[in-house]
């Protein structure tokens, strides 16, 4: 088992203590059961899912994103082919990262969305990796992380081993907030340092945190 961390917490992930050469970076969530209003049973109506996303900006030795891919007619980024790895740009271009899947209602037990990291592979140039997550379209169906616990992400290494873990549950301090920056894996000497952060903001969209880096 690994180490468990609070908010602001870190710890070193030692190569010689773990194989690094493909590191599993899993979250999960629950969402809490609410009743439906008398109206809302007369009429059928079926809430929307809950829709966590996982982002993770791969970042120089600055703390920035320095490729933001392509960009449209418009001059708009588009993030395809860039250092940022989500629903719409599965795979780092260096294959050292990738989001496994998309779960769109959390259901289920252990991880329901993982990043892979070949930590042992990634190129020199990628100095730090930021994990956020977002509600999808939170805003718009009225929903926020004040509806979900249970929430953790995890570190585990290549042989199956959880190195770290970080737990966080939804509450009052969370109402309005759709995305969160929940941890930072920071290249050390011979070693990573996994960060525990627990960040909120009201924002849906992990692009608005992208601003922060980039």
């Amino acid at each position: 088992m690994g180490v468990t961390l609070k908010k602001g917490q870190g710890v070193r992930l030692e190569k010689n203590e773990n194989d690094l050469s493909m590191v599993t970076i899993g979250l999960g969530w629950d969402i809490k059961e609410h009743k439906r209003g008398l109206l809302q049973g007369l009429l059928g109506r079926k809430e929307a899912d809950y829709d966590l996303d996982v982002a993770a900006f791969l970042c120089g030795a600055d703390g920035k994103v320095h490729d933001l891919g392509e960009r449209d007619a418009q001059g708009r980024t588009r993030l395809v082919d860039s250092d940022v790895v989500f629903f719409n740009n599965l795979q780092h271009r260096s294959g050292c990262a990738w989001l496994t899947g998309d779960n769109r209602t959390g259901a289920g037990e252990g991880d329901d969305e993982q990043i892979v990291v070949k930590l042992d592979s990634l190129p020199d140039a990628f100095a730090k990796v930021v994990f956020v997550v977002q509600i999808y379209n939170g805003a718009k169906n009225g929903q926020s992380f004040g509806q979900v616990e249970n929430a953790f992400i995890r570190a585990e290494d290549a042989r199956g081993r959880e190195m770290a873990r970080f737990d966080l549950s939804g509450g009052a301090e969370y109402e309005n907030c759709r995305s969160m920056l929940f941890a930072e894996l920071v290249r050390e000497s011979e070693a990573w340092r996994f960060e525990a952060i627990g960040s909120p903001s009201p924002s849906d969209s992990f692009t608005e945190w992208l601003r922060h880096y980039s």
